[in-house]
């Protein structure tokens, strides 16, 4: 089940700042294994994969869960080159299929969160800072405008013009439409 503190949809960052609510993890890596069997370094490569590089699983965390999956029968070890490969049991396939759904949530936040990851380049700190300085203008408008709906469609209005012209600058955006511009 998922945590009933989050909301279902984009977001990702539970009230005490972390990805996972309770058994979230158990869930992903039971999810991970139901698609395909690995070892532990494998089924950490592929969770961190599903983050696009924004959260790394930690060995003590991701072991742990599969020795628990184990104990509850969800997960069997095979050995295989000297090393342990996990595969979901007919109990933990039919376990993941029954939370399929919380599982299609869980992979949605992880997507969401992931997209963050472009933060890390290089190239993106020299947006970054202007950017949230015109949130924190429009913010502080807002503050000051005590809520006037009138002040608050006109910023939605700007933001909403800036994002079009910036994405009209996207290369892959220019290569879709046919002149080049709006797709």
């Amino acid at each position: 089940m998922m945590n009933a503190r989050r909301s279902s949809g984009a977001g990702g960052m539970g009230p005490t700042g972390r990805f996972f609510g309770p058994g979230e993890l158990r869930l992903a890596i039971l999810a991970l294994i139901a698609e395909q069997p690995g070892h532990g370094y494998q089924v950490m490569s592929r969770l961190a994969d599903r983050f696009n590089g924004t959260y790394e699983p930690s060995a003590g965390s991701v072991y742990p869960t599969l020795q628990l999956l184990e104990d509850e029968g969800l997960v069997r070890v095979e050995p295989e080159d000297g090393r342990k490969v996990y595969h979901a049991t007919d109990e933990g396939r039919r376990a993941a299929g029954e939370q399929a759904d919380d599982i299609e949530r869980l992979w949605g936040r992880a997507a969401s969160r992931g997209e963050w990851g472009m933060f890390r380049e290089p190239e993106a700190a020299e947006i970054v800072g202007p950017a949230l300085r015109l949130v924190k203008a429009a913010v502080k408008t807002l503050a000051h405008a005590h809520g006037d709906p009138r002040v608050v469609e006109r910023i939605l209005e700007i933001f909403v013009d800036a994002r079009r012209r910036i994405e009209e600058l996207d290369p892959r955006r220019q290569r879709m439409s046919p002149q080049g511009g709006e797709g």
